[in-house]
């Protein structure tokens, strides 16, 4: 008899570790699934804001990061980027550092919106979408050209999908709702993964390898007999 576990995953899109963590979780998921295991893993997404204050414009990228990260240290901010460019491309990544960082809070409207409304698999596409624009093409994060390529990349009609950008209330509570939902149970930096067990549920903090998100969805298919 099967079993239905589902994967909450908290992330923010402009966040590199929740993009690591996405890629390697989805390489863990991969496997597993190729096994014919008795679980079903469902990836469910929840939004979180790193940086809430951001403007919707944005501002450079690397300059941000260098001021509010690393004190302006040019030698500092070459050690990230050459780190996350090697941790990037042992996943298939290519980041890149330029481009606008700004808020968030569209990208995620357009997640959730069209989780609830067309299920998993079209939110995990718009989030892959968003993920690589910002990312690896230095686009702006929630920009209404970078929401509505997303949609595209998930099968959404065009027209709903740019009636549901341009209108900037909808679905904008709810948002905002979940988001202080996180809040209050406790999350307070991303990636934050929790894997629903038949026993217990098991809990990750931060962008795990491989192997260690195979250990846990092993762990949940061997509590669920």
């Amino acid at each position: 008899m099967g079993y239905d576990s589902q994967i909450s995953f908290t992330l923010d899109t402009i966040c590199p570790w929740t993009y690591l963590a996405k890629r390697r979780l989805s390489t863990a998921l991969s496997q597993i699934r190729s096994t014919n295991p008795p679980v079903n893993f469902t990836l469910h997404f929840s939004p979180y804001q790193l940086y809430p204050e951001a403007s919707k414009e944005g501002e450079d990228k690397y300059e941000w990061y260098k001021r509010s990260k690393y004190h302006d240290s040019e030698d500092r901010m070459k050690m990230y980027t050459t780190l996350m460019s090697a941790y990037g491309a042992k996943e298939g990544i290519d980041f890149k550092f330029g481009g606008p960082v700004a808020n968030t809070l569209d990208a995620h409207r357009l997640i959730q919106h069209f989780q609830e409304k067309s299920g998993p698999e079209c939110a995990e596409k718009i989030v892959n979408a968003l993920y690589k624009q910002y990312f690896e093409e230095e686009r702006h994060p929630s920009s209404e050209d970078t929401l509505l390529r997303a949609a595209l990349e998930a099968e959404i009609d065009e027209k709903e999908a740019r009636g549901f950008i341009s209108d900037e209330n909808e679905g904008l509570m709810e948002v905002k709702m979940l988001i202080r939902e996180q809040a209050s149970n406790g999350v307070d930096a991303v990636p934050y993964i929790v894997v629903e067990g038949k026993r217990r549920d098991f809990t990750l903090e931060g962008a795990k390898e491989v192997e260690e998100y195979i250990k846990i969805l092993e762990q949940v298919i061997k509590e669920s007999r």
